[in-house]
């Protein structure tokens, strides 16, 4: 016979502990992973990435790269007219996503190596303007005064230019600062320049989000306790401030990649960005403009690929910004 005691024990240890404690972290990653929306968004995303990087791997394995014209190095692929002579724009085992018109290039090495390029591009330009948003939100927010008077007139002078013209105006005038008139720009001349102009009009709406959230935080119980106990300024922004920071911070990043992803396409597209032969997103779309009425394949891939990657990231901006702060989500 089992005695009262022995009994009462095994009760208590078979009851369920209390839960462990978990991060904000913790929470947030296990909030995100529950959105199916934002994890099939990460994998849209992280493959996109995957293909700009591994771009060289792709092309030796399929043996084929982006310059070269097999069309018109090689008979049979192209018609007098100068178009695929196969269907589907020349799609075959050989060429998986058929010939480019005119010169014969394989589409899916340029789409492959575009992909690349206009990643490349966007993202040093979405790191620089995060880093100069966060810089200039955040002292002009917590510094007040004058500081925050002349630093909030510079954001709304900038705010002021019209954004997509002032891309089409000023990346003319800043080739002709370092190449003379009459010479071909250098492909790396025109991507620093593209990654600068991208950087100089892209960083003032995150700076003058986190200006506000600095101005409201600088209020509160945590950061005058920790003004009283001595900490430094810097030890205030980098412990107290920053850390309530990274929702806006992340989910403006989020929305502001694939936004340089589409300026960037759009200024190669009109022909003051990325020029032949560089493969690039946006002159693909410039040549695929000129053949669409006799070959729509060509343009489609490029096409497709756009707004799969902007969507996903959109959707994944949103899906960060539900997993950090719940109260958001509609």
């Amino acid at each position: 016979m089992t005695s009262p005691s022995l009994t009462a024990e095994n009760a208590v240890a078979a009851r369920p502990g209390p839960p462990a404690g978990r991060s904000p972290g913790q929470l947030m990653w296990r909030r995100f992973r529950r959105d199916r929306a934002g994890v099939v968004s990460a994998c849209v995303v992280v493959f996109f990435f995957l293909v700009a990087l591994a771009a060289p791997l792709i092309s030796a394995v399929y043996g084929k790269d982006p310059y070269t014209t097999y069309g018109l190095d090689e008979g049979g692929l192209l018609n007098e007219f100068g178009y695929p002579v196969a269907p589907n724009g020349g799609m075959s085992g050989r060429f998986w996503f058929g010939v480019e018109p005119t010169l014969g290039r394989d589409v899916l090495t340029q789409l492959v190596y575009g992909i690349r390029t206009s990643l490349l591009i966007a993202a040093a330009a979405t790191v620089l303007c995060v880093l100069t948003g966060i810089l200039v939100g955040v002292t002009a927010g917590y510094a007040g005064g004058r500081t925050d008077y002349f630093l909030g007139r510079f954001i709304d002078l900038l705010l002021a230019f019209p954004q997509q013209l002032s891309f089409v105006a000023f990346t003319p005038v800043v080739y002709s600062l370092f190449v003379s008139p009459g010479k071909e720009t250098p492909t790396y001349l025109r991507v620093i320049t593209l990654i600068i102009v991208l950087w100089l009009l892209g960083w003032m709406g995150l700076a003058r989000l986190l200006r506000g959230q600095v101005l409201s935080l600088r209020e509160r119980e945590f950061v005058e306790a920790a003004k009283v106990t001595g900490a430094s300024t810097w030890r205030i922004i980098t412990r107290e401030l920053l850390p309530n920071l990274w929702t806006p911070i992340l989910v403006q990043a989020t929305l502001m990649l694939p936004a340089l992803v589409t300026a960037e396409a759009g200024l190669s597209f009109i022909g003051v960005g990325i020029v032949e032969p560089t493969p690039d997103w946006g002159r693909m779309f410039a040549n695929g403009a000129k053949y669409y009425e006799s070959d729509i394949t060509y343009i489609f891939f490029p096409g497709i690929a756009m707004i799969l990657f902007v969507v996903a990231f959109n959707l994944l901006g949103d899906s960060v910004r539900d997993a950090f702060d719940p109260r958001t989500k509609r």
